[in-house]
């Protein structure tokens, strides 16, 4: 009984305890060994960059197209004011 309860002290060598311990985010090597065994992709970051890209290119388009649509306004009102 008094091992079992020195096993859940925390600072102990051999004990577990209640707080985490370790010194890495994975601290088990078999978990480790069964990550790299398990093959699982690696997340892909440059869809995350072809996603602002798309962004990027959607805003200055619609820049550009409001651009081009005041552009025909200010050209349509000045034929109109000459016909005057």
């Amino acid at each position: 009984m008094w091992r079992a309860l020195m096993n859940l002290l925390p600072g102990r060598k051999g004990g577990r305890g209640f707080a985490a311990g370790g010194n890495g985010r994975f601290r088990d090597a078999r978990f480790v060994s069964f990550l790299a065994a398990s093959n699982r992709k690696t997340l892909n970051t440059d869809f995350q960059d072809a996603v602002l890209q798309g962004r990027r290119l959607f805003k200055n388009g619609l820049i550009l197209a409001l651009i081009a649509g005041g552009a025909w306004i200010v050209i349509e009102s000045a034929k109109a004011l000459t016909v005057f």
